[in-house]
């Protein structure tokens, strides 16, 4: 097993890249897409594959004519990465191959939410992975909140859940373990994970809308994920849904917030002491004012699901997060209000996508792998 990752060339990480998001290519293709000579691409495969990434795979007729190509393919098998999603009460750890494949998950309470003791918390957790999976290459933490990547450091600026200001959690993990790390916001982790290796792979524009305890949204432009000035995902929770609805707790009346998150549903049913999953189990069984709240939440999102599309024409919109029950009872609702909303010949390629928290844990390990591919 490898661990240390080696310094590459921007034509190799280009070549990587292509066979780790796209699939096995033949040598040709993979020439053809990042403009280089045979020769050249034949160089740069040669010191992928002695450096334990490409391998040569099987051979396989691209065309109808000519001779078969023999396939290079991505080697997951040596390199080991770490993922961390961070609440404000529980840490979420997988470790993955070099292809985001799951190998080992944990879930444990954070011990307290002191920027000293989370660090020696996650570098426990490596410790003790590293046992089973031994090499780690690198380490990568989300979390909610606003994190500005100024020359990799990895700066948490705010994070209300956790509520830090300013906390240098790349830099103070590398300290602390050894590996080389980086953290990110969750939603832009989410929609990078998802543009590599989940649904959105390959695509050149995608949109990634996640509900739940709160509302995400990630977007993929010309290929790249699209990260705000301050290091700040989309932000699209006050939205106007309808001028006459209830009120926010910023005093925005019918914004996007107050439907569409969890606590919003369970507001809208009286609030304590019944819980969202309380909620969830009535509208379940028919509850016509739960059915009611699951239904305004499904308009909501129709509606925000129409303003993406509206403004980015994305090639595909991706549904996830912890409160996809929405879709699961309103989706009639959602798709008429999308109808209503979109412009005339505007098209949708919804996908939604089952999820759990390690869906977020597997994202901090996409950024670890993103990391050291930049």
């Amino acid at each position: 097993m490898r661990s240390a990752w080696p310094d590459l060339a921007p034509a190799e990480r280009g070549a990587l890249l292509e066979v780790l998001i796209h699939g096995p290519l033949p040598r040709a293709e993979i020439a053809r897409r990042l403009g280089l000579s045979r020769a050249t691409l034949t160089r740069i495969t040669r010191t992928l594959v002695e450096a334990g990434l490409l391998s040569e795979g099987a051979t396989e007729l691209r065309a109808t004519t000519g001779r078969p190509s023999e396939m290079l393919q991505l080697r997951t098998d040596t390199r080991r990465f770490l993922g961390v999603k961070l609440t404000g009460d529980t840490l979420y750890a997988v470790v993955t191959d070099l292809g985001a494949r799951i190998l080992s998950s944990i879930e444990e309470p954070l011990v307290t939410t002191e920027v000293d003791d989370v660090v020696d918390q996650i570098a426990a957790v490596a410790a003790r992975m590293e046992v089973e999976h031994p090499g780690l290459t690198a380490i990568g933490v989300c979390l909610a909140g606003d994190v500005a990547n100024r020359g990799g450091e990895g700066i948490v600026t705010v994070s209300p859940f956790l509520g830090w200001r300013d906390v240098p959690l790349g830099v103070l993990l590398q300290q602390r373990t050894g590996h080389p790390s980086a953290a990110q916001n969750d939603v832009l982790a989410l929609t990078a994970a998802e543009h590599w290796f989940g649904a959105g792979a390959g695509l050149d524009s995608m949109a990634l809308l996640t509900v739940g305890i709160g509302l995400g949204f990630g977007l993929v432009v010309h290929g790249q994920v699209v990260t705000g000035a301050h290091g700040r995902p989309g932000r699209l929770s006050h939205v106007i849904i309808d001028s006459g609805g209830p009120i926010c707790k910023r005093g925005h009346r019918g914004c996007a917030s107050t439907y569409l998150v969890n606590d919003a549903i369970v507001t809208a049913l009286g609030g304590a002491p019944l819980d969202y999953e309380g909620a969830l189990r009535r509208a379940r069984e028919g509850d016509p004012a739960a059915r009611r709240a699951f239904e305004d939440a499904g308009v909501a999102l129709g509606a925000l699901i129409a303003l993406v599309v509206n403004t980015i024409d994305p090639e595909k919109v991706i549904l996830s997060g912890d409160g996809l029950a929405i879709y699961e009872l309103a989706a009639d609702r959602v798709h008429h209000a999308m109808d209503e909303a979109l412009d005339t010949g505007s098209t949708v390629n919804l996908d939604v996508q089952p999820f759990d928290f390690s869906e977020w844990a597997r994202a901090g390990a996409v950024l670890a792998i993103r990391s050291v591919l930049s």
